[in-house]
């Protein structure tokens, strides 16, 4: 299932290429950064509670009542094209099962039990109420604890890891140290508030869950982060470099300029830029291209008027159960727009799908949670160019076969000069969390245990 590569280094071709273009193209500076930026009520700010405060998540009846109701009366739906698939969308002759599962079979109180069996809290920080779960390990002494955050994506939650964190909190003796998780929803999303204001970008929500740790005590921490939390925590690695320890990443990128311009020269020749094995992950450009072209419609509704289509989302379990398994599908397997049923019970349970929609469901949080495409895509963000700043942070990626997209090791080195390693899948998509949990943990592991034989090897002092 794995192949491992360490770091790679790009050949001399592409080294003067990217002498050349670096020319033309200069460093932006870390911009700068308000650490105490208010993104709630105005009328609370001065008066908020930073306190650290139990949280529990409840399925309420009146809630299930309703939600119940609505999926029971949804109208009529119209009939997929022949032979269609789910080209035209999630196929509409599957949604009258998955809606008689969620209104009449799924165990709500059952769930609900099984959500809260970690440890969960909210605190209010920058004026929102931010809800994580925290892990601690009891360990014998002697066994230092070191703080992992842990950072999902759009449109799945913090449960994408209840599934990793017994791996991850499972003390070892042969690592001499144990984890405890720190596991966010980013702000927005299920039990996090969302800001009132604009602006609300994935730099501004990384100050936010920095904060968040330091809230916890933790001055330095490592972080993972998939979908969106790998761009946050991208943010994160970025903008404070002394503080995170190790950055790991299931979907790195690197949009900046000279990659930009360095994957067009691949479409050319293709082994100038990526290993051949892995020459099918990104080109020809024409077949990324067609997945940009017919997979990303949602991407472009939502970087420009999410609040629109968030109302059908947020009345609608039926049409929010319609989008979310759209592109569950699609981003596990591409071509699982081909079949009806979208290929999902081939690697999730019915469970854990209706779960990650109860996150959006009963707190309401799909319309802010879908802004952060438009703030992140805005002029103000852009003009950041984040991409093209380099962070010394070590680094590791792991990539799974089907993600959106792939980076070469040697190109997301532009941005992160001290990647440790890359860990190639040939198999798994987007959500690898839920659909690998226990490779996607080993993996953070031994990152981790990397990431202090690099500090040990720089002998960086290291004080939690």
């Amino acid at each position: 299932m794995l192949q491992n590569s360490t770091q790679c280094t790009s050949g001399s071709f592409l080294s003067v290429m990217i002498s050349l273009l670096s020319m033309y193209f200069e460093t932006p500076p870390v911009p700068n950064i308000d650490l105490n930026e208010w993104w709630g009520p105005e009328c609370l700010q001065g008066h908020q509670d930073t306190s650290i405060r139990l949280f529990r998540i409840e399925f309420n009846e009146s809630m299930i009542e309703d939600l119940r109701h609505r999926l029971r009366n949804t109208r009529q739906l119209t009939p997929p094209l022949k032979d269609s698939g789910s080209e035209y969308g999630f196929n509409t002759y599957e949604i009258p099962g998955w809606l008689q599962y969620w209104a009449e079979e799924y165990p709500f109180h059952e769930r609900e039990r099984m959500i809260n069996r970690y440890p969960q809290y909210r605190t209010n920080i920058q004026g929102l109420n931010v809800h994580f779960v925290r892990v601690t390990p009891e360990v014998p002494p002697g066994v230092e604890v070191v703080p992992l955050l842990l950072l999902h994506g759009w449109p799945t939650s913090f449960l994408d890891f209840y599934e990793l964190i017994p791996t991850l909190t499972t003390v070892s003796k042969d690592r001499g140290f144990a984890i405890e998780v720190i596991a966010a929803s980013l702000p927005g999303f299920g039990f996090s508030e969302g800001a009132v204001r604009p602006g609300f970008g994935a730099d501004k929500i990384a100050v936010v869950l920095r904060n968040l740790m330091h809230r916890l005590g933790h001055k330095k921490f490592y972080v993972h982060g998939a979908d969106w939390g790998s761009v946050v925590a991208s943010n994160i690695a970025t903008f404070f470099p002394l503080e995170v320890l190790g950055y790991h990443s299931s979907m790195p990128s690197n949009n900046s300029p000279i990659a930009l311009i360095l994957r067009l020269i691949g479409a050319v020749r293709p082994s100038l830029v990526v290993r051949p094995e892995l020459e099918d992950r990104m080109y020809p450009l024409y077949t990324q291209l067609d997945k940009i072209l017919k997979e990303f419609g949602y991407f472009y509704i939502q970087a420009t008027k999410p609040d629109t289509v968030d109302i059908a989302l947020t009345d609608s379990p039926a049409g929010l159960l319609a989008y979310y398994f759209e592109k569950i599908s699609v981003a596990t397997r591409i071509y699982y727009r081909y079949m009806a049923d979208g290929g999902l019970k081939n690697h999730f349970t019915r469970e854990q799908l209706i779960d990650n929609l109860m996150m959006y469901w009963v707190p309401n949080s799909i319309a802010t949670a879908g802004r952060i495409y438009a703030e992140s895509n805005s002029l103000r963000y852009f003009s950041l160019q984040i991409y093209s700043i380099p962070s010394e942070v070590p680094t590791w990626i792991m990539q799974a076969k089907y993600e959106i997209s792939y980076i070469p090791p040697w190109m997301y080195q532009l941005k992160y000069p001290n990647l440790l390693n890359e860990t190639v899948l040939d198999t798994g998509g987007h959500f690898l969390a839920l659909e690998l949990p226990h490779v996607l943990a080993e993996d953070i592991l031994q990152a981790m245990i990397e990431f202090q034989r690099w500090h040990e090897q720089h002998k960086v002092h290291i004080e939690l």
